[in-house]
């Protein structure tokens, strides 16, 4: 039996932990923060209980498939909900749309707004479901070590269509065959979710269509926290010990090979050896903080070369009665698309004015987030990754700028969905800035997500589940392979169990039998 350290007690972490406990492993679990679940945390007051951070339960095949590794099922640990309407979007001086997970209303839908725009969009969900099954069978659930991951299988056939999709833009994909701008934001906003802007993430990306136009879009009641509080109890059942209030510093290294980390808890330092590392921790605090330089896995140059992803300003606010006009996943879309867009990525990074925006109101399907008679409202801006647009704080406290671009995003909320009093009605607020995400996740250059999913940086170019030099260490998480969102992370743990045993197959573990 190995002992192993798992540094991060987020999603991927405790995936980790758990899976390499139940495989027969001593793990120890190292989170630097009073609770565990890191970007998929939790914030509790006054009688509201806000998600600080992901909301959209995707791919849902993913964490079944996870849950069943451990020998238990998402419908067994998770009280999960279908969305319906999955999404609304608001868009400047046009009618919202609601969006429906549904192939036929989804035709319809887009049929309803722009002629011929329904068969564009059959076009465009098939090629993103067989894209999606070809990613599932061939690209995720590998690290690449392997040449059979890089050979088509049985999909040869779909070489010449796979590399027109890494060729081009997904914005240059869905403007080619819609006009309308709200269906163009509706398709390209997943970018979004990849930490990039639609200009430079690639066509590829459009499988997304297939999960929330198609396959549904669920909730886990009781908020993601139920998610990290599901892990953490099958983590802790395998035999893994999950260690809150304690930061890791460094991972010892001799010869070229792990032999433990150095961590401290209530201001005492201590060294403890360790067989292995799985650090799932923001993947340049690994390299540049916890490394010595002779075994960091990139260059200085790399770093400066790479794109963050975006950042983001968050909202949490306790809304005293109704807001009718919003469901569960609001959308708020400017009409000046590329310009917002520009304004995060472009050569000169600004905070758009105004912003695109996500708003998230769990109450409106879940009675347990907010006190009776009150709305929780959850709202994301996107903003240049960069900490020097400061901190949040409770109550309007956080830096100027944080809560001016707060303000900006609710006095816009109020019009878009008719309720022009919502800044009146606020009876809790808590903001987050991109110094937060800095540094209290070490998010590199406090970006929200992790770095954008550019050509550059997706599959094989964006990571290694083992490290290139040092024995003993490797990573997980979203700043590696495979990539952004908590399905992701959870494939990025499965493929620490397969670099573990040695496993060099290009698809998902066979789930053991009866499970």
């Amino acid at each position: 039996m190995s002992r192993v350290a798992v540094i991060g007690g987020g999603i991927s972490g405790l995936a980790s932990a758990a899976l390499l406990a139940a495989d027969g492993h001593d793990v120890s679990l190292f989170e630097q923060s009073s609770r565990l679940g890191g970007r998929a945390g939790s914030w509790e007051r006054d009688g509201f209980r806000f998600d600080t951070g992901p909301s959209w339960y995707l791919m849902p095949e993913v964490f079944d498939h996870c849950f069943r590794l451990l020998g238990t099922s998402a419908a067994a640990e998770l009280d999960l909900v279908r969305l319906d309407p999955a999404y609304r979007v608001f868009a400047e001086d046009a009618e919202s749309l609601d969006v429906h997970s549904e192939r036929e209303r989804s035709l319809a839908l887009f049929e309803s707004v722009e002629p011929g725009a329904g068969a564009a969009l059959a076009r465009h969900l098939d090629s993103a479901a067989r894209t999606a099954r070809i990613a599932s069978d061939r690209f995720l659930y590998t690290d690449f070590s392997h040449p059979g991951a890089f050979l088509p299988g049985g999909e040869l056939g779909e070489l010449p269509r796979l590399a027109g999709l890494l060729g081009t833009s997904l914005q240059g994909m869905v403007e080619a065959s819609f006009s309308d701008r709200r269906l163009r934001q509706i398709l390209q906003y997943p970018a979004v979710f990849l930490g990039a802007a639609p200009g430079i993430a690639p066509a590829l990306f459009h499988l997304m269509s297939s999960f929330d136009l198609e396959d549904g879009v669920l909730y886990p009641r009781g908020g993601f926290t139920t998610v990290i509080d599901a892990f953490a109890r099958l983590a802790r059942e395998a035999g893994a010990r999950l260690h809150t209030d304690t930061r890791v510093h460094r991972i010892l290294i001799r010869g070229g090979e792990v032999r433990g980390i150095i961590v401290s808890q209530d201001g005492v330092a201590r060294e403890e050896p360790f067989d292995q590392v799985v650090s799932t921790v923001d993947m340049h605090h690994s390299d540049t903080a916890l490394l010595p330089r002779r075994a960091r896995e990139r260059p200085a140059s790399h770093w400066r070369r790479a794109n963050p992803g975006t950042g983001a300003v968050l909202a949490m606010l306790g809304v005293r009665g109704r807001l009718p006009g919003l469901t569960h996943h609001n959308l708020v879309f400017t009409e000046d698309w590329d310009e917002n867009f520009d304004a995060i990525f472009g050569s000169a990074p600004r905070v758009p004015e105004p912003a695109s925006f996500y708003a998230c109101m769990p109450s409106t399907t879940d009675d347990t987030v907010a006190p009776q008679d009150h709305e929780n409202l959850f709202l994301l801006i996107p903003v240049p990754a960069d900490p020097a647009i400061g901190g949040g704080g409770i109550d309007g406290r956080g830096a100027a700028e944080v809560e001016r671009i707060a303000d900006r995003a609710i006095a816009e909320l109020a019009v878009q969905s008719g309720s022009p009093d919502l800044a009146e009605r606020i009876v809790l607020r808590r903001t987050v800035g991109p110094a937060d995400f800095a540094r209290d996740l070490h998010s590199w250059r406090g970006s929200a997500l992790g770095p954008a999913h550019t050509l550059r940086q997706s599959a094989f170019l964006r990571g290694r589940t083992r490290s290139r030099t040092t024995r003993g260490l490797f990573y997980a998480g979203a700043t590696t392979l495979p990539g952004i969102g908590l399905p992701m992370c959870l494939i990025s743990a499965e493929l620490v169990l397969k670099a573990f045993r040695g496993d060099r197959s290009v698809g998902p573990l066979p789930v053991p039998a009866g499970a």
